[in-house]
């Protein structure tokens, strides 16, 4: 089916410049709007961010620092990179802040650079038990270049175990030690790492990229005053543009920046660096700490209802804003329960869970999140519904499925999502 250009369109240049491409966006637009998006990685950013992202700064090239360019005309550049930078550094409390990283990976890879040699020894959570590629796995180049250690979570309990992370880090000792993931439910245990990082001489990063917006939002503790350094995504929980920073003490400052830029980077996305900008800012606000709870409440009330239905939780439940569901008791692997929920407006994720013996492109769960659906002001009572269809979806027929997507549509049509186009 091809996507046709509204009688008005949202984005009138783009429409009189390329139809095909504008008749895709305004799809998407539309997408967005009317599914419930469940994918922990995904939110929707304000109208602000989302006008500061497609700005004039577009034309703008600025290798180097605020102060040490190697172009000229950077008088306004500089002010927003600065700006930016102080803003993260007072929601974090981190001593500096390097806001040009593109993304996550890449800023990953800085704090490898910063700190490492090729063969050099990290530890870091394994990526089938929750982990990410960039802590050390294999496939990724911080396995192939670096000697990748990982630890993972408990048979029983599917939760980090700090006896096991400390033996491998006697064993090894690794010279950098990540701790976060992209599936982990639970509270992080900053301090419990740092003690382990510190009896062997470890750098200790915390990668909040999941969790950063309840970190500044006060849903989850501050790595902080216990860490080396922060890497995080600008998206997810924090709501603002894709990319990404680096926040450190001090004494780490010069190497970070210096693996930033010029180690891995040309010039930053100075648009991506505003709309991070507007992002912080709205993140300071007393409206962005209740929304960060709300996630939290959210995510933990859709659990409750989900382990009601049957559904078996890894961990039993979450602390955040991210559930992991193992389906192996419901007899039904996780690719096509994405599939089914896809077709019911519903939008998931497969994924592996710990200890999986189904492979990763179609292993035994479904991960789900409620940052986007609360962004929308989805309160904390519409969670059972919710639960009720993932429930009919997984065990029904495609009559079924149907169904669940007009009720889906209706409920998505109450709650506006930010940023979008209504109606």
């Amino acid at each position: 089916m091809t996507a046709s250009v509204p009688a008005q369109p949202r984005h009138p240049a783009l429409a009189g410049a390329d139809p095909e491409l504008a008749a895709l966006v305004a799809a998407e637009e539309q997408l967005q709007a009317d599914t419930l998006r469940l994918i922990p990685s995904e939110n929707y950013v304000s109208a602000a961010v989302l006008e500061a992202s497609g700005t004039v700064l577009q034309n703008k090239y600025s290798e180097g620092y605020p102060g040490k360019r190697y172009y000229e005309g950077q008088q306004v550049i500089d002010q927003i990179e600065t700006l930016t930078a102080e803003r993260a550094r007072a929601l974090f409390a981190m001593d500096h802040a390097n806001v040009q990283p593109y993304s996550g990976s890449p800023a990953n890879l800085a704090v490898y650079l910063a700190f490492l040699q090729p063969g050099d020894t990290v530890l870091g959570m394994s990526l089938p038990m929750g982990g990410h590629l960039t802590h050390g796995w294999g496939v990724s180049a911080t396995g192939t270049w670096f000697n990748g250690v990982q630890y993972g979570v408990r048979r029983d309990t599917g939760r980090v175990d700090l006896d096991e992370v400390r033996d491998l880090a006697l064993a090894e000792r690794p010279k950098l030690i990540f701790c976060g993931g992209t599936a982990v439910p639970r509270t992080i245990d900053f301090a419990g790492f740092a003690e382990i990082a510190r009896e062997v001489g470890a750098v200790l990063v915390a990668d909040i990229a999941h969790i950063a917006g309840l970190v500044a939002g006060g849903a989850h503790p501050s790595p902080a005053p216990h860490v080396d350094v922060v890497s995080t995504t600008t998206h997810k929980t924090l709501r603002g543009p894709r990319g990404a920073m680096l926040l450190s003490r001090a004494e780490h400052a010069r190497a970070l920046d210096r693996a930033v830029f010029p180690g891995l980077q040309g010039g930053p996305h100075n648009q991506t660096t505003a709309a991070i900008g507007v992002a912080l800012k709205q993140a300071a606000t007393p409206e962005f700490r209740a929304y960060a709870h709300a996630v939290v409440a959210n995510a933990r009330a859709l659990g409750e209802e989900l382990a009601a239905r049957g559904f078996d939780l890894v961990s039993g439940g979450t602390d955040n804003h991210l559930l992991l569901v193992d389906l192996t008791s419901k007899h039904i692997p996780g690719k096509p329960a994405a599939k089914a929920l896809d077709r019911a407006g519903i939008v998931a994720n497969y994924n592996a869970v710990p200890y999986d013996p189904r492979k990763p492109f179609d292993p035994s769960g479904i991960r789900l999140g409620t940052p986007a659906l609360t962004s929308r002001g989805v309160p904390v009572s519409e969670m059972g519904r919710i639960a009720e269809w993932i429930d009919r979806v997984l065990t029904g027929d495609e009559d079924t499925i149907g169904k669940v997507r007009a009720e889906v549509k209706e409920l998505m049509d109450a709650y506006p999502a930010p940023g979008l186009p209504v109606g």
